[in-house]
Parts: C-alpha cells; structure tokens; sequence
C-alpha cells in the first residue's frame, strides 16, 4: 500500500522546543490544508546514562540524567520527509537523536 504522508517525532528539552518547531516548519513539515507549522506536542521525562565516550549536551557520564522534555510531533509530505529529519536533527542540541517516522494512511485507503 503506497502512502503520501509521514508523521516525524522527537523528544527535546522543552528550552528548544520552539526552535526546533520552528526549523521543522520552514524545512516544509506541518502543513495541514491552508495551514503552516502544525504540530502537537506534550510533555514527559527523558532518562539516560551518557557513556564516558559521550559528548552530552545535558548530563555527566556514568550518571543518570532525567530531563523535562517536550515531544513534537509533525506531519509532511512522504517526499519531503529526509528534509525536514535533516533539519530537525541540525535544530536538535543532542549528540544523538532519536526520530521515529510513521506511514499515514488516507482516510480513503481504510
């Protein structure tokens, strides 16, 4: 089954959330009908324990770190979905991102 449309999460600490909303954005993600730079987002707590090969951004090694963190999500065009991950990670102050992209279906496809 072919799909046109991908919806694009992260999680960021909530300090960068409306930067990298905003390079989401103008990357071509969110746009829904007459609409521009749509996204959801909530709110949780990251965990991790930099290795002492890490270059954290938040966090020493061998230690536990829990952050507040804001999860984005976003929709865009299947086409332009490599763009707009490049610029979120760019956007991102992680050393190592995580992006989960998913498949969309059309309400006509069910």
């Amino acid at each position: 089954m072919e799909f046109t449309r991908v919806k694009i999460s992260t999680t960021v600490p909530k300090e960068d959330a409306d930067k990298l909303r905003e390079a989401v954005g103008r990357a071509g993600a969110g746009i829904v009908g007459d609409y521009s730079f749509c996204s959801f987002s909530y709110t949780g707590q990251g965990r991790f324990i930099p290795s002492k090969d890490a270059n954290p951004t938040i966090g020493e090694a061998n230690k536990l770190e829990i952050v507040e963190e804001e999860r984005i999500e976003v929709e865009c065009e299947r086409t332009m979905a490599k763009k707009v991950v490049e610029a979120l990670k760019q956007a991102h102050p992680y050393e190592e991102v995580i992006v989960d992209v998913v498949p969309l279906l059309d309400i006509d496809q069910l």
